[in-house]
């Protein structure tokens, strides 16, 4: 058997470890990476909304989609109200998750539960008095209308605590993926 030297037994480890790495980032890419979908800039006030397809690329800086919600044969949208973060789930499509977006909730947020898409309107213009587009209904509660929409200028400031809104808003280009996705019926996953 012929020897080897040091150096030969340092590259072999070297190597060996990277391929547990790869491994393991692999495996996570399957569980956690698919939760992530592009986490887009909106655009500006004068830039054009793209059109977005529900089949956005996977972004290392989206939340891995809660284990809670994870579970499911049911085409969805999750929307997580402590991480202000929306997942559109597929159970049918490899990954399953096929977006994941960051969101702005309103002053009043809807109760943990599960709903139905019953509503939607290409334009109208929200409880704060902005245009906004791809409105998405879901839920109302004590006279409260929940439902996500992108502002027409592409802002997502944070709700006025001073004026009840369930307007939940997401960017521009996340608006137009979740309008694609979420057809009147789709379910609603609301999660803590």
């Amino acid at each position: 058997m012929a020897k080897t030297g040091p150096g030969v037994v340092v590259a072999g480890l070297t190597l060996a470890a990277l391929a547990v790495v790869a491994l393991l980032a692999v495996q996570a890419e399957g569980t956690a990476a698919p939760a992530a979908a592009a986490t887009r800039p909106s655009p500006g006030p004068t830039s054009a909304a793209p059109s977005a397809s529900a089949t956005a690329e996977p972004s290392p800086s989206a939340l891995p989609l809660p284990s809670a919600a994870a579970i499911g044969a049911t085409r969805r949208v999750v929307y997580s109200l402590s991480a202000k973060q929306v997942w559109l789930v597929d159970p049918k499509k490899d990954p399953q998750v096929l977006a994941a977006f960051p969101v702005e909730p309103g002053s009043v947020s809807p109760a943990v539960g599960s709903y139905t898409v019953y509503s939607r309107s290409a334009a109208t213009t929200g409880t704060d008095g902005r245009p906004v587009e791809h409105v998405v209904r879901f839920a109302q509660q004590s006279g409260t209308v929940f439902g996500f929409s992108a502002a027409v200028d592409g802002s997502t400031p944070s709700a006025d605590p001073h004026t009840k809104t369930g307007g939940i808003r997401a960017g521009r280009q996340d608006g137009q993926t979740l309008w694609d996705f979420a057809t009147t019926g789709t379910r609603v996953l609301v999660v803590s």
